[in-house]
Order: C-alpha cells, then structure tokens, then sequence
C-alpha cells in the first residue's frame, strides 16, 4: 500500500478535500458491513442447502469450510493486485465479484457451481481483509483508531443482520427460499462497489523508494510463526460458531428462526467486545489476564453448549461472544508485535494467508466428524482443544517482544539492476509498493 495521501485529501483543508475523506469513509464502512454477509448467512440455512443441492455431512462441512478456505487463499492477492492497479478499483471490483458470486451460489442447481459461486464471492471479503488497514491508514493517518473501529463495527452489524435475517427470510419466501436468503446480499455489495470508483488516485510510489519485507524471511520468527497459529485458532473457533452452531442448535430441538436467532446474538455481542479489547490489549500489563478471560469465556460457553444445550442457550452464545474478542485481539497484537510499518504490513499478510488456511480445516472436520459419528461430541473435542492452544499460545504472544529482532537484516526496495526484482515483487509487504512497470515507462500515473 502506498502511504501518501491521494491529491484530493494532501492540500489545504476544503469543500473538495472533505467530500473526497467523505467519499473514501463512507467507501471504507460500506465495505466493511459486506465482509462477513457472505459467511454468516449459510449457518442459518445450511440444513436447507444440504437438502436442495444433496449434500453428505462431510459436503456440508466442506460448505461452512469454504469461506476460510478462500480467505486464505485470496489472501496473498492483495499486494500484487495493489501494486498494479488503484486500491479504490481492486476493492471496487472484489465488491462486484462478491455480487456476482453471491447470485451465482444462489441458483446453482450442483454443488460445483455452488464451490464457484462461493470462491467468486468470497474474493471481497478476502480483498477488504487485507487492504482495508492499509487504506485507513492512508486516507486517515490521524484517525486511524476511528475508522479501523468504524469498519469493524460495520463488520459485526453486518455479521449480526446476516445471521438474523436469513432464516425469516428463506421461511417467508417458501420452498426454495435459501436461494433468495443467500443472494439477496448480491444488492448491498453492488452498491459498497459504488462510492470506490470515483475515487481519485493517489501519487505512485517509484521503485527506488519501495520499502519491503520478503514475505518469506516471517518463516524464520518465531514470534510471527505463533501468531500465525493463534490466529487460526482463533478463526477457526470463529468459524466454527458461525457455521456450525446454528445446525447444533436445531438438532437439539430449536426451531430454525431461534437458533438463527441465537447466532444473531453471539454476532451482536461481538459489536462492543471489537470495540473495548483493542483498547486493552494496547495496555502490555492487561494482555494476559484479558487473553485469560477471553479464554474462560470460549471454555464455559463450549461446555455448557455441550452437556446443557437447552438449559441457557443465549447464555452459552453470548459467552462464545465475548470469547470472540479474540479476534480484535490479535488484529491489535499485530501491530504491538512489529517495530515498523513494513514489517507490520508484511506480518499482517502472512499471519491472515496462513492463519485462515488452519481456520478452514476447523468447520471441514466437524462435518466429518459429524457424519462418521452421528453426533457433535467431535467438534466440542475439537473446539476445546482449540481453547487450550489459544491459551499455550497466548503465553508467548503477549510477552512483549518484536519479530523485526527475529528476522536477518534486510535492504529497502529491491536491488538496483535486480533481475528478479519483478518477480520478488509479489513476495513482499511493504508500505510504498512497486508500480505496475509499463506505468513507468509510459510515464502515466503508476497507480491510475
């Protein structure tokens, strides 16, 4: 990402000034509330779509597995992608792929179709995963606290509507109804894509100015390898949840709409928890006892969905809720962990990518599990197991030590007459990145 401010917001404060900020917020917020649509609204009619495409236990859990799957995936896409065209396009396009794919899943007749519509769709949320800081950060250098909170909020609210409007949604339209509750968020993607295209570009960065990190010298800390860890972890408890928890609840006697309902729940008590953790997790002495906590939170909540499904359930959710602070957490503990904004940026990429990859063999496993077994006993296992590495990890990742003292010294920017430097390009993480080459030689705006 380029950290120069773009022409309209670099000047004097005025009317232009402010509507391109305006512009570029509203943009940023609207992103945010599709990140999550996408993945939140098949837990509530996951039953449904394994009826109507013919779908195993194991098919299903592959279903709730994509997401991540893709995430991951998707993930190392960002940096090449905004090294070569304005970050406004990318996002703007990733949003209309999330439309595209959103429809797409939701008239497919065959579960391939469906694996295709979901992979187009999730191309956004992957996208906005990864430039969205970088973005803030740009646009918003002194107000970065209030946007990243900003979109994280949109995030959750739109998690939360997601998971409760689904369900009432497929049983108001009748038979068939899934396919409209899993397309309909097509229309709020077309109009997140909007407000980025007029978007103006920012001042390229050159190549002789690219400051970078090679990806793979992260492989060498050990601090950035637990992180990676935790953060699998923690998204797969995450994923788990939203993809599974739903399903649990209705095998043990609710109704669609209440366990929907309770999905709901859990997605809206994760709005505050976003928006508290970060400001304690900045606090080294808070680090551990508010990870404990957390920690506590996911242990009581598994358990007591375990032996006592129906005796609290909205008590079991919202404590499964506030263990999702997890999530908030480790996103802050990027940035606590690394000394620069290079290494942050390179950090953040390798953590996500790698991290959502052991995130995604969480949901796949319990629809195994489930359909060898018969039963949900496997996923408890599994998701208390998680518990307990979140917690041997969180020991080493709230220690208050950097992965730049862990990594081997390194030169900004490629090497002047570098042959390979183009090739390198899409290894690295940086905050000034290369521009496409033709942009240089024909002299034109690298990122216009």
């Amino acid at each position: 990402m380029t950290s120069t401010a773009p022409s309209a917001v670099a000047g004097p404060a005025g009317g232009t000034a402010r509507r391109g900020l305006t512009l570029v917020a509203v943009a940023i917020v609207l992103t945010g509330l599709n990140l999550r649509t996408a993945v939140n609204s098949v837990g509530p009619v996951l039953e449904e779509i394994q009826r109507g495409l013919g779908l195993s236990s194991s098919l299903a859990g592959l279903v709730t597995s994509l997401p991540v799957l893709c995430f991951a995936a998707l993930a190392f896409a960002g940096p090449p992608l905004s090294a070569r065209f304005r970050d406004s396009h990318v996002l703007a396009g990733a949003m209309l792929a999330m439309a595209a794919g959103l429809v797409l899943r939701s008239v497919a007749g065959s579960f391939a179709v469906f694996v295709l519509g979901t992979a187009v769709a999730m191309t956004g949320g992957a996208l906005g995963n990864v430039l969205l800081p970088s973005i803030v950060k740009r646009y918003f250098p002194h107000r970065t606290g209030l946007l990243v909170g900003a979109y994280s909020t949109a995030l959750s609210v739109g998690a939360a509507v997601a998971a409760v409007v689904t369900q009432p949604l497929a049983d108001a339209v009748g038979p068939g109804g899934w396919r409209w509750a899993l397309g309909v968020w097509a229309v709020l993607a077309l109009v997140a894509a909007l407000p980025w295209l007029p978007v103006r570009p920012a001042p390229g960065a050159s190549r002789a100015s690219h400051t970078a990190v090679p990806l793979r010298l992260l492989l060498r800390s050990r601090l950035a390898v637990a992180l990676t860890v935790f953060f699998g972890l923690q998204a797969m408890q995450a994923y788990v949840i939203v993809g599974w928890s739903a399903q649990y609840l209705r095998d043990t006697g609710l109704s669609a709409a209440t366990a929907g309902l309770l999905l709901g729940i859990n997605s809206i008590v994760a709005i505050p928890v976003n928006a508290v953790v970060p400001v304690l997790t900045v606090r080294a002495r808070l680090q551990w006892p508010l990870l404990c906590v957390l920690m506590v939170c996911y242990a009581v909540g598994w358990l007591g969905l375990w032996t006592a499904p129906l005796a609290a359930p909205w008590l079991w959710m919202i404590l499964l809720g506030l263990g999702l602070g997890t999530f908030s957490m480790v996103l802050s503990l990027l940035g606590l962990r690394a000394r620069t904004p290079v290494t942050t940026a390179a950090l953040s990429t390798v953590t996500q990518g790698w991290g959502y990859l052991i995130a995604g063999v969480g949901p796949l496993l319990v629809g195994v599990l489930r359909g060898v077994t018969g039963g949900y006993d496997g996923m408890f296992v599994l998701m208390l197991a998680g518990v307990a590495g979140l917690w041997a990890l969180g020991w080493l990742v709230t220690r208050d030590r950097h992965v730049d003292d862990e990594l081997p010294p390194w030169l900004p920017g490629p090497r002047q007459g570098d042959a390979d430097a183009d090739a390198g390009d899409i290894e690295v993480a940086g905050v000034e990145p290369p521009v496409s080459p033709r942009a240089e030689r024909d002299g034109a705006s690298p990122r216009g």
